[in-house]
């Protein structure tokens, strides 16, 4: 859903064994930095399931960089210095400290340039005084003074919320909900089905931002059943940055003993999806069979714990 605004746009697995087809050796695999280190959610558990999730559709190589733990002297953050440039696209599993100017300069530069970026769930609440961040997210876990928020309406009109008025960001109970597509025509939810049913995760409302340039590809709506602000959330869209390409999902979240979020059949799909298209602006990765119906939910079969 494109979404005008002074004249701009706003807008795989399957199981362990049934899953996305590989794509075999007839495409070099595209380069890909997972960064971790700091997060309010598991990051430790969650980022080898994006791993996974990633190199099992045989279109990635995947590297992880984990930034210095929260309180970490100087010295160790000198040792953080990603290579940006060597990646076709960067996902970022990471809602912490700033990073270094240097290093913020620098992932400034990558996505400027044309280098992709992928946020997952948390990862949009880094930053909040890092400027040019908050133009390539669009919308981040933020109060209401902080930027405008963006909803759909039942028509499916955009609804616009100054800042000031209105909630900020928060999100009710965990709880299974449907995710709607609202751009079927975009390379990442092309074949996506309408609607369809994500495993239980936290649904992310009051999202606040500059939302500039943003192209609204889902939303699910936040039932004030479950606390929910009564209306249409975006759930995953899209930004350009420079030459750069911006892909952001609010799904995935992860505690301790909870990962059934990012083992969900759909979220791996569109992550996955959406990492290619960042990193080229073409999707090739299929549609696994099983992808999840409006009714009934598919999730990658947790492996089983070693006593």
């Amino acid at each position: 859903m494109t979404l005008p605004r002074r004249g701009l746009l706003f807008g795989f697995l399957a199981t362990l064994t049934v899953g996305l087809p590989a794509l075999g050796a007839d495409k070099d695999p595209l380069r890909i930095l997972i960064i971790d280190g700091q997060n309010n959610h598991n990051w430790v558990s969650m980022t080898p399931i994006l791993r996974e999730a990633l190199e099992k559709t045989g279109r990635f190589s995947v590297d992880v960089a984990t930034s210095p733990p929260k309180g970490s002297e100087a010295a160790q953050w000198d040792q953080f210095s990603p290579l940006f440039s060597k990646y076709d696209v960067v996902m970022s599993n990471y809602n912490g400290e700033r990073w270094p100017s240097r290093v913020e300069k620098a992932f400034e530069t990558y996505v400027a340039a044309g280098g992709g970026l992928v946020n997952v769930h948390a990862a949009n609440n880094a930053f909040e005084g890092w400027p040019e961040f908050n133009k390539m997210i669009g919308l981040g876990w933020r109060d209401n003074k902080f930027g405008d928020r963006v909803t759909i309406d039942d028509s499916g009109k955009v609804v616009r919320t100054p800042k000031g008025e209105g909630p900020g960001a928060g999100h009710g109970p965990q709880h299974r909900y449907k995710v709607t597509t609202r751009e079927s025509s975009h390379p990442v939810t092309q074949g996506i089905p309408a609607e369809w049913l994500h495993a239980k995760d936290e649904l992310y409302q009051g999202q606040r931002g500059p939302a500039e340039n943003m192209e609204i590809l889902a939303t699910a709506f936040a039932s004030k059943e479950y606390d929910g602000s009564g209306t249409n959330e975006p759930m995953i869209w899209v930004i350009p940055y420079g030459k750069g390409r911006v892909f952001t999902t609010v799904m995935g979240h992860t505690s301790n003993d909870e990962t059934v979020a990012v083992r969900c059949i759909g979220f791996q799909t569109v992550l996955a999806r959406g990492a290619e298209w960042a990193a080229t602006g073409k999707v090739t990765l299929p549609i696994p069979a099983n992808f999840p119906t409006a009714t009934q939910e598919s999730v990658v079969k947790e492996p089983a714990k070693t006593q």
